[in-house]
């Protein structure tokens, strides 16, 4: 993963949407017969994946499909429009039901959690875009809506619902970052983890002895090991903690009044989604 930061959002925004949304005019057939955007922004994620966002450019893009680097710009202005066409490439969401839990709300966070996870994973180079404004295309906007329909059950306001998938989209990005910073340490030191660790254990072992650290010296054997899911320990606490506040929700909310044919979630109060006001204490 290369060192440096992009932003989404920082190319011409309009011209950004007409790409995105195809709803601007098409470039007429290029000198190379097959030459598509598809195509280009597949070959810029593919240089990404292998080599890092740095190495992507219109060159280095033209050079892999064999092609003149101005005929890249008949399709896609510059690289900043092209980083926002690539991140809504790789969002494209799965057609399976499954893939998104069982029908729960519940189910379907730790699908996102979980897929979330596995995009960082493949595409490292996403860990290196500021995504703080950006540019919705119909890759983004789908995964959305697909989340937002299993989890609006939860019986929370509409603000909270976008919180959640903020929340666990900053968590998920927190871990798939430590994962790949302990990869890239490993291949840049020519270290593994357990010789890294071996290296320090004479010095470990003896300040252990020394009364200085008793907490960390009573801990289990295994309480550093390779063993445990820190990822999946925490995504369950989370949404342990979304439990509790759904059941609070829907106990605050009661039945329905009788013969309204409203269901519970919708009833008057607290729990009506969208009801309150976005700065609504929870």
């Amino acid at each position: 993963m290369a060192s440096g930061t992009e932003t989404s959002g920082s190319g011409d925004i309009g011209r950004t949407i007409e790409l995105l949304w195809d709803t601007g005019r098409r470039p007429s057939r290029g000198p190379k017969p097959g030459l598509t955007l598809e195509r280009i922004v597949e070959a810029a994620v593919e240089i990404a994946d292998r080599e890092g966002l740095a190495a992507v450019s219109m060159r280095r893009i033209a050079t892999d499909l064999g092609t003149g680097t101005m005929s890249l710009y008949r399709y896609v202005p510059g690289k900043a429009e092209l980083l926002d066409l690539m991140l809504d490439r790789v969002q494209r969401t799965s057609e399976d039901p499954g893939d998104y839990g069982d029908g729960g709300w519940r189910s379907a966070l730790e699908a996102l959690g979980r897929s979330a996870l596995a995009l960082h994973r493949r595409h490292t180079w996403l860990l290196n875009v500021n995504q703080s404004r950006p540019v919705l295309g119909p890759s983004a906007l789908d995964g959305m809506e697909k989340v937002l329909t299993r989890i609006k059950p939860m019986g929370l306001t509409d603000p909270e619902l976008l919180s959640v998938i903020i929340m666990l989209d900053g968590y998920v990005v927190g871990a798939a970052r430590t994962q790949v910073y302990q990869e890239e340490a490993e291949r840049s030191s020519g270290l593994t983890d357990a010789q890294f660790w071996a290296a320090q254990q004479p010095v470990l072992e003896k300040v252990m002895t020394s009364g200085r650290y008793p907490v960390l010296a009573s801990l289990s054997e295994d309480t550093f090991g390779p063993g445990f899911d820190h990822f999946e320990f925490g995504l369950q606490r989370i949404l342990d903690g979304l439990e509790v506040l759904v059941a609070a929700r829907a106990t605050a909310a009661g039945p329905a009044a009788p013969g309204s044919g409203a269901p519970a979630s919708a009833a008057p109060g607290p729990a009506a989604p969208g009801s309150a006001a976005p700065d609504q204490p929870a």
